[in-house]
């Protein structure tokens, strides 16, 4: 893919210091007021997706462990009555975020930004008594640094098996955690350098609890490289360039350019992705051109004698589970999913992805019936997917689709996604809680972020 930045091209000579300095300079209120919309968005589906998998199996692992380890603590957990130390609220509430894939994504970060910055931030904000906007602000900061090292990194990082999420992610965290805690640049530098050597997950782990972990563990450790750069830890400040450093060893194609961002420029925030389909984004292109066919043609699954699924290559090392047993292992197969949208299924429901579904036998015929094609598809297209739907009645029916484009009609996007939080937090905390949480959510200004984060807990 190339560069967010073209013109931004030239080589930096000290790319992890130019961040620090960026991220040390650069005031709270250069975020204008449609970033800052955009992060109340961010905000409010991370309630959302955060509350729903609370639930998971996973996260209840990792709260005994964190409990059984003398963890309990102030910070508020999402969806969940405990509370618990930062460290440990930090990776709970960040792999809650991440357990049902349902959270959002940034193309130029190669990975979801707001489960990876957005909890550290709020995290630090309490601890440190600031506000909600301020944490915010913070936030767009992270984010921003988040997607800048993932574009500087390149394809090359996430296609050799590194989930972005977990490596690219932890230095957003620690960019937006320095930022909110006012580090100077030498600092934010050395912090950036421990993020280097803190950061891990390997797409392997798609479809096992694993995946979620990462999000948890980007946050946590972005937060890490924060606080202890801020009592005088020394690292590498050019850890990200060095030799033997991050892009050296996990960068193959790594291009670092000069940000050259100036007061009004927009935030790469605006180009964020929300997902209204709770399992993995590359699936959603497919779903949704599925949709459109059944409900243009009225179409019968038992009528359905193949379906051809034209999509990147890219997606046959991410996405492409042929035979799911799990409902995990759901969310990352083209097959399954494709069939679940033919089926008329709501791909938007959590518990469309349980174990039980995976194992459908109508389902199973179905998926098997479907054939995954990879093409090559110039990476700013990599989402897009081209499906044939062949009937036993002799049609042939066409779509294509590409989720890829983020929104311009901010109402719209807003109504769709208190539509979903709606979906997701009502169940757990009912119509009038969800209503009020929905609202703190969106209007941020004066609130207070640990009443937030307890306002989201059951009871």
């Amino acid at each position: 893919m190339a560069s967010i930045h073209a013109a931004e091209t030239a080589t930096a000579t000290a790319p992890t210091r130019a961040l620090a300095d960026w991220i040390a300079s650069v005031p709270g209120d250069a975020v204008d007021p449609r970033a800052l919309r955009w992060a109340r968005h961010c905000l409010m589906d991370w309630i959302g997706v955060t509350v729903a998998g609370a639930g998971d199996p996973l996260v209840a692992i990792l709260l005994d462990e964190a409990l059984a380890d003398g963890g309990a603590g102030d910070i508020p957990l999402v969806g969940l009555s405990q509370t618990l130390r930062p460290s440990d609220a930090i990776l709970v509430n960040g792999a809650a975020g991440h357990a049902l894939d349902f959270d959002d994504v940034n193309r130029a970060m190669h990975g979801h930004p707001t489960v990876a910055v957005l909890p550290a931030v709020l995290t630090a904000a309490i601890v440190e008594g600031r506000s909600l906007e301020d944490a915010l602000r913070s936030f767009v900061i992270g984010y921003e640094v988040a997607c800048r090292v993932g574009d500087m990194t390149g394809d090359g990082h996430y296609d050799t098996g590194w989930h972005a999420t977990a490596t690219v992610g932890t230095f957003g965290a620690a960019a937006g955690v320095c930022h909110l805690l006012g580090l100077d640049a030498e600092r934010t530098a050395h912090a950036l350098g421990l993020a280097t050597t803190l950061t891990s997950g390997l797409k392997s782990q798609f479809g096992t609890m694993g995946k979620p972990l990462h999000a948890g563990r980007a946050a946590q450790n972005g937060t890490k490289a924060a606080r202890w750069a801020a009592r005088g830890f020394v690292s590498r400040p050019d850890g990200l360039e060095c030799v033997q450093g991050f892009w050296e060893t996990q960068g193959p194609d790594a291009a670092p350019y000069d940000m050259n961002w100036v007061p009004g420029d927009r935030f790469l925030i605006e180009r964020n992705l929300f997902k209204f389909h709770a399992a993995c984004y590359m699936t959603h292109s497919s779903i949704e051109a599925n949709r459109t066919l059944r409900a243009r043609h009225d179409i019968d699954p038992v009528q359905v004698k193949k379906v051809t699924l034209k999509v990147s290559e890219g997606s046959l090392r991410m996405c492409n589970i042929p035979e799911p047993e799990t409902g995990l292992q759901v969310k990352f197969s083209l097959r399954h999913t494709a069939a679940l949208a033919l089926a008329g299924r709501n791909t938007g429901a959590v518990d469309t992805f349980s174990d039980a579904v995976a194992n459908e036998p109508d389902l199973i015929a179905l998926r098997r019936r479907v054939e995954v094609q990879p093409v090559k598809i110039d990476r700013s297209e990599a989402s897009k997917a081209e499906v044939i739907v062949e009937l036993e009645d002799g049609r042939v029916l066409h779509e294509i689709h590409d989720v890829g484009v983020p929104a311009t009609d901010l109402e719209d996007q807003e109504a769709k996604l208190s539509d979903k939080f709606a979906t997701l937090v009502v169940p757990l905390l009912g119509a009038t809680r969800a209503e009020a949480l929905r609202r703190t959510a969106l209007a941020a200004t004066g609130a207070d972020p640990r009443s937030l984060l307890a306002a989201t807990q059951p009871g």
